[in-house]
């Protein structure tokens, strides 16, 4: 792999892993309550936050269109490799979320979180052994 492409790689790894960290973090650190949660998203602060958050995800799909583009992927064929792995992984989510009744919704929210920072931690791990 060229320079570029491996420097680059490098940063999206880490800045993956930080992003996975504070998502986790932000999962079990919010309060229980909902309401102010989308209370929050409202505020301008919130907004910024939710910009943040889809600059984030974004941040997956440079690193895979940096990816393809060292290694001379064929575009229709990864665009549409990718987009089905999302549109499967979306209807899985949300057959399972529309099956999470509200008792449990707070106990799934703590596990993605506690779920996120372990995920965070193994990449860190891997990423500098």
């Amino acid at each position: 792999m060229p320079p570029l492409g491996r420097s680059i790689g490098a940063a999206a790894d880490y800045a993956a892993v930080a992003l996975l960290v504070a998502l986790g973090a932000y999962l079990l650190i919010t309060g229980d309550n909902e309401n102010d949660r989308l209370r929050t998203l409202t505020t301008p602060a919130g907004l910024l936050g939710a910009l943040a958050l889809g600059v984030s995800i974004s941040l997956d799909e440079l690193a895979i269109g940096f990816s393809a583009g060292l290694l001379r992927l064929p575009v229709l064929t990864l665009v549409l490799a990718v987009a089905a792995q999302a549109f499967i992984v979306t209807q899985i989510g949300l057959l399972i979320g529309a099956r999470v009744g509200k008792t449990i919704h707070e106990a799934s929210e703590r596990l993605a979180g506690v779920a996120l920072l372990a995920l965070g931690g193994v990449l860190l791990i891997e990423r500098l052994s």
